[in-house]
This record gives structure tokens, sequence and C-alpha cells, in this order.
């Protein structure tokens, strides 16, 4: 029950936003903008730039304007359950590296879905404990039991953490089954949510010319084929398209929100009455507890390793 310690991709937004994103409230980025193309992909399953020389296939459809509740689940999917909406202001344990460890007292653990088996969670489940399993979608892990399955035409730059390399996620009909088997892995273990990871890579260089239409379709994806099991789904950081994906997500896990002051912009998921699970590595509790209390996140101090360790608001 190992894994290594996680990537923390902080978003830089593209230069040039599109107008429907300016039009949802999006601000100006605090880091350098990497350049990008303004413009959606001709097809998100055929890209004409980018790293390696991706296989043409039939083109996905354009970016999705309907709600998930709203959207028809692929056929043959049929999920066992309702998925479990996490409330606002639960307290949780997020733990990625070293054997996990059962007895801290909160009801929500976030743990990883590769490392951890269906008698993990299990037990977590005995202990009155709901379980979120992480999985990385934005990024090639070498370390995981299904590498072989990326081709490498979907494989970019690396992402700043040893052995990953971002993915072209415009290559929609090549990593949709891959996430449906992870998923698949997350639902058979028993897990009651996803905490999909790496959700917004068009704002970082993955060595592609990823758009914000082609970030808004994947996680779009990403989040259906979660609902199509049964799961609950989480969306990662990624602040600036919380406007247009506040209803395919049933919460928000977010990293470093009050070091960057941006935790004001994960209040429609509260408002919504959705979790906001969050984390700071560098600012300690007493600088952004109160305003997440008066938020209405659920809030804590971690390691960047995210082990044990934790000191909750």
């Amino acid at each position: 029950m190992r894994a290594p310690a996680r990537p923390r991709a902080r978003i830089l937004l593209p230069a040039a936003l599109t107008a429907a994103a300016l039009l949802a409230g999006c601000s100006a980025p605090r880091d350098s903008p990497s350049a990008h193309s303004a413009a959606p992909s001709a097809s998100a399953d055929s890209p004409t730039a980018g790293t390696g020389s991706p296989t043409a296939s039939a083109g996905s459809p354009a970016a999705p304007t309907a709600s998930a509740a709203t959207r028809t689940a692929s056929a043959g999917a049929h999920p066992a359950k309702a998925p479990w909406k996490p409330r606002p202001g639960l307290a949780w344990q997020w733990q990625l590296d070293g054997e996990v460890e059962p007895t801290v007292d909160v009801p929500v653990y976030d743990i990883d879905g590769f490392e951890n088996s269906e008698a993990d969670v299990a037990a977590l489940h005995r202990a009155g404990r709901k379980v979120i399993c992480y999985v990385n979608v934005g990024a090639w892990e070498n370390f995981r039991p299904d590498k072989d399955d990326f081709p490498r035409s979907v494989l970019g730059k690396n992402n700043g953490w040893a052995g990953e390399r971002w993915l072209d996620i415009r290559r929609l009909s090549v990593l949709r089954p891959i996430m449906e088997r992870r998923f698949d892995m997350c639902r058979d273990k028993g897990f009651d949510a996803v905490e999909p990871d790496l959700v917004e890579g068009y704002g970082n260089d993955t060595g592609f010319r990823l758009t914000t239409a082609d970030q808004l379709r994947y996680n779009r994806m990403i989040a259906d084929i979660a609902h199509e099991r049964g799961l609950s789904v989480g969306l990662k950081n990624d602040l600036p398209q919380i406007p247009q994906l506040l209803a395919d997500f049933d919460f928000a896990v977010d990293e470093e929100c009050a070091q960057y002051d941006e935790c004001a912009r994960l209040t429609p998921f509260i408002k919504a009455g959705k979790a906001v699970f969050h984390v700071e590595y560098k600012e300690p509790t007493s600088a952004f507890c109160a305003e997440s209390r008066r938020l209405g996140l659920s809030s804590m101090q971690k390691k960047l390793e995210l082990g044990v360790w934790r000191k909750p608001c």
C-alpha cells in the first residue's frame, strides 16, 4: 500500500482565454502563462499538433453544453448505486504515501486506487468511513500496472515528476477505455468516489496544443465515466472552469487556494451543497483556517508527500 508522492500541478492559464471562460468570471492568471492555441482543435480525437504522431481516428463531437444530469449514460452502463454526495464541512484524511493508517477519526478517506485493495477499502467502510479513489487521469505514470495500455502517441512532456508525462487529452477514443478500466477498478474495490488528478493540462506546457474546450470535453467525459459506475467524482483544482463544470462534479478537491488567495472561487460548490476538500502545504493553519471556516471548506495542512500527518482546521 505504498505510492510515490503525488505531483502538485498548479494551473498556468493560457494567454488567451475563450470568450466563454471570460464571461464565466475567470480572473487573470497569477503565473506566467505558456503559449497555447486559443481555438479548439478541429477534432478532439485527431490533433494536428503535439508530441508524437497520433493516429487519426473518428472525431469526437463538439464540446458538450448540457449538464451531467441531462446527458445520457453510455450504452450498457448500469450503476449499482446512487453516487454518494459529500456535504460541505466533512472532515477528511488524504493519504497517498505509505501504508494507510485507518485510525484517523474522520468520516472521509482519500487514498490511492491502485495501491489499496478491496480489503483495505472494506476495512475503512467497517470503521464508518467513506473512501475516495485517487486516480491520475491527466498524466501517464511508468509505475502503474497499466502503463503499457497507453500508446506512445498520447504521451507528452514530463510534468516535473520522475516517470510521468502529460497525456494528450484530445484523444478521447484512446483514453476513454483506459480510464473506464481504471474506474472499474475503483468501483470493484468498493470505493465511493473518485478523485481524478491533473485535469488542468490545458494550462500547462504539456507538449500538446490543448485548449479550454479540450479540457472541458475531457473533464466531462471523466465525470460521466464515474457516474456511469455509481461513483461520485471531484473536480481537482481547475478553478477557472468551475462555472462550466459545477453541474458535472459532486465535490471539489483543492490544493493551496489560501496560499494564492483563491479560496472564494470555490464557493459555487459550497452554495450548491457540495463539499470542498482543501489542503495547504506551506501555509500554517493560523493563516487560513478562519477563512476556511467562514467559507465552509473542509481544510487541513498536510506535508507535500501526503503521508499520515495532518493538521486540520
